[in-house]
């Protein structure tokens, strides 16, 4: 398996609907963390959107991963950028 950073960039017009969806979107997180395939996310403290590492057999396999997002489904993200990430230190 190939870890993937994956950037979520964010609205401001869409900031209801994150709030209103904020919930389901950390449930279904959550349920991919305790899977394994998602290793970290957190919003930035901007507000800006959040950062993700997700583990998947190639590009295609880590963005249809996050399809099911609530935020997705609810539009509440305005771009998702994924990047095989090559990890030379740290816990992972």
């Amino acid at each position: 398996m190939t870890m993937f950073s994956v950037e979520y960039t964010y609205a401001e017009a869409a900031a209801a609907a994150r709030d209103e969806h904020r919930p389901a979107h950390r449930e279904f997180l959550g349920a991919l963390h305790e899977s394994g395939e998602l290793l970290f996310v957190g919003p930035f403290t901007d507000g800006s959107g959040a950062a993700l590492m997700v583990v998947a057999d190639d590009e295609a396999a880590a963005r249809a991963l996050l399809v099911g997002d609530p935020f997705a489904a609810a539009d509440a993200i305005a771009a998702v950028t994924v990047r095989e990430w090559k990890q030379v230190y740290g816990p992972f």
